[in-house]
């Protein structure tokens, strides 16, 4: 009765996972397009500029360098809020000297120009070490059974440090990233959902069975 049961919630739910399946990939799929816009957009920029990865306090980590009609080389930067800024060669270099030489030992270190950097850069670290903690699990879970397991906190370590990581990438405007934590992250949601299915689809089936006969 029991294995009865098992099959015809496998009929019912075949159609679901293919749902599930489909939303996965639309979701996926969703998310490169988005990177790829958000990548990709620019700000407005001078004619026959060139891009430059800089970074400044207060402002968007890339500057355009031009040459206006005098051949002058110039730089254009685009702060957070408000219009953008046109400096000549000796200002750019000013401000940027300014701005390197200001920044603290954490700062340098992590590679930001603001607190709120840090914040994020917490954020990523905090991510690692889950996503590194969840090896250590499934090998403390595999000695105790004496055979190679994954247990379900390694599926949901795994999860919480991708979707940890995944924003601090977004943050980051690192495209590699967020790729690898983007489909990890459907792979971690479909284990957890087998795991739990699995689980539901045995309690249901000891639900349907029949009563033991009375003695």
């Amino acid at each position: 009765m029991r294995d009865a049961a098992c099959n015809v919630y496998r009929m019912a739910a075949a159609p679901r996972r293919r749902w599930v399946w489909l939303l996965e990939i639309v979701l996926f799929v969703s998310l490169c397009t988005w990177l790829g816009m958000r990548l990709i957009h620019d700000v407005p920029r001078p004619p026959n500029s060139v891009d430059l990865k800089v970074q400044l306090r207060g402002a968007h980590d890339k500057a355009y360098l031009y040459r206006d009609e005098r051949g002058a080389y110039r730089y254009v930067v685009t702060p957070l809020e408000g219009p953008q800024q046109d400096y000549s060669a000796d200002e750019f270099a000013a401000r940027l000297y300014e701005d390197q030489a200001s920044r603290g030992g954490l700062q340098v270190l992590f590679n930001i120009t603001s607190p709120q950097g840090l914040a994020w850069v917490a954020l990523g670290l905090i991510g690692q070490l889950l996503f590194t903690g969840r090896m250590i699990v499934q090998w403390l879970a595999s000695e105790r059974s004496g055979r190679s397991v994954v247990p379900p906190a390694f599926w949901w370590m795994s999860l919480i440090g991708a979707t940890m990581l995944l924003a601090y990438f977004l943050w980051r405007k690192d495209a590699v990233g967020v790729l690898g934590q983007g489909f990890g992250w459907f792979v971690y949601v479909r284990n957890l959902w087998l795991i739990h299915g699995r689980a539901g689809a045995g309690e249901r089936a000891t639900a349907t069975e029949d009563p033991a006969p009375e003695a």
